[in-house]
């Protein structure tokens, strides 16, 4: 292979890794991800087709894979690995078990495809890495992945919930977004009895059930949520 065909080689191997991991994804947001101008792109892809991958072109959206489509995993480069093992330690930290359980056992998948030499080294930074906040790794709350699966299929949630004021009340929210802030997460949602957005932690909500009804979504970024409500 000649030295001029490398960058391409790793360019194509890079978009199937993107195409695989992202729903749809656009030639302009590839040809910015490897500094190259969209032409190229379109003769990337053309050339991916050629070579039997089944790509769906879907007009004014862009590219995706077909479903059910899967090629064998990409080796991971050091730096990756290293990242993967980082990413599990900052997760074992967590406070939520839920979340700390299905992260360890996707590392754990990942983990499995490692070259030899890698499995050894990832060991090796898993005894080596630290990440205080949370020293004994106690578990305060077991309800992330419930919320993250309610956010995405846009379904109500009663929650019971005791606030730092020490008062209980059973709500219903529709549930917007997570973010993280000293360790802790917390969830944006339309609450129905207060019937405007909140922010709730999420170990203090005690009991929560999705219920069998849908929410439209809402007029609501997570910029808007912040300008709006979050005092800066």
């Amino acid at each position: 292979m000649e030295e001029k065909d490398k960058p391409r080689l790793s360019r194509l191997t890079a978009i199937i890794t993107q195409l695989q991991s992202t729903r749809i994804i656009t030639a302009n947001y590839l040809a910015d991800k490897h500094n190259v101008s969209v032409r190229t792109i379109y003769r990337d892809i053309r050339t991916l087709e050629k070579s039997g991958i089944p790509i769906i072109t879907e007009e004014g959206k862009g590219y995706s894979i077909m479903e059910g489509y899967h090629l064998p995993p990409v080796l991971f480069t050091e730096d990756e690995a290293n990242a993967l093992i980082t990413v599990e330690q900052l997760a074992l930290n967590n406070k939520d078990q839920s979340f700390s359980d299905n992260v360890s056992s996707a590392i754990e998948k990942i983990k499995s495809i490692l070259r030899h030499s890698q499995k050894g080294n990832a060991d090796l930074l898993s005894d080596r890495i630290y990440f205080g906040g949370n020293h004994n790794r106690t578990k305060s709350s077991n309800n992330l992945m419930k919320i993250q699966s309610a956010i995405i299929h846009f379904q109500v949630l009663r929650i019971d919930y005791f606030s730092s004021q020490s008062k209980r009340t059973t709500r219903d929210i529709e549930p917007f977004a997570i973010y993280s802030i000293n360790g802790d997460f917390l969830l944006i949602a339309f609450c129905r009895l207060r019937e405007d957005f909140r922010a709730f932690r999420i170990d203090y909500i005690e009991k929560l059930v999705a219920q069998s009804e849908s929410f439209s979504p809402h007029d609501m970024t997570l910029q808007k949520y912040f300008e709006k409500y979050v005092k800066t």
